[in-house]
């Protein structure tokens, strides 16, 4: 899964096909992200951002500027995911955002003892979902000024 830099700005890793679209359609629909990646488990993630052994990694030059992250995932959940990224010094500092429907106090409280940058649970309704992740994309891709590399 090696790419040429700038390939990408978003990681969105979601396992659910409608929400997936739902995500990528807001951020499109408002010119916010043409370079998407969708990962749909959280072992695909993880062999995404964190590629095993001596492999060149694919962020040399150009990180995605946010992790979209849902916490139920198949596989790998959402929580080892970002421990692991979290924990490694090629990921670190990426801005992860927990996109996910828990709204489990042991979940929020877990992902930001792990440095989860945000904690978004989504709306039900269709408009308020895309409202918010046309929220989210405003900030992580206009207004927020990523990491020096």
């Amino acid at each position: 899964m090696l790419r040429k830099s700038g390939e990408v700005e978003i990681v969105m890793v979601e396992d659910n096909p409608n929400d997936a679209e739902l995500i990528t359609r807001a951020l499109r629909k408002h010119n916010l992200a043409n370079r998407i990646v969708h990962l749909k488990d959280g072992a695909e993630a993880l062999e995404f951002l964190l590629p095993p052994g001596d492999q060149v990694h694919q962020f040399d030059s150009d990180v995605p500027r946010v992790v979209l992250l849902d916490i139920k995932l198949p596989k790998i959940d959402g929580i080892e995911v970002l421990r692991m990224m979290k924990s490694d010094e090629r990921t670190k500092d990426i801005p992860v955002v927990i996109l996910t429907s828990s709204n489990e106090d042991r979940d929020i409280k877990e992902a930001y003892r792990l440095g989860v940058n945000s904690f978004v649970t989504k709306p039900i309704k269709f408009e308020e979902f895309a409202a918010v992740v046309a929220k989210l994309g405003i900030y992580w891709l206009m207004v927020n000024v990523p990491p020096v590399r």
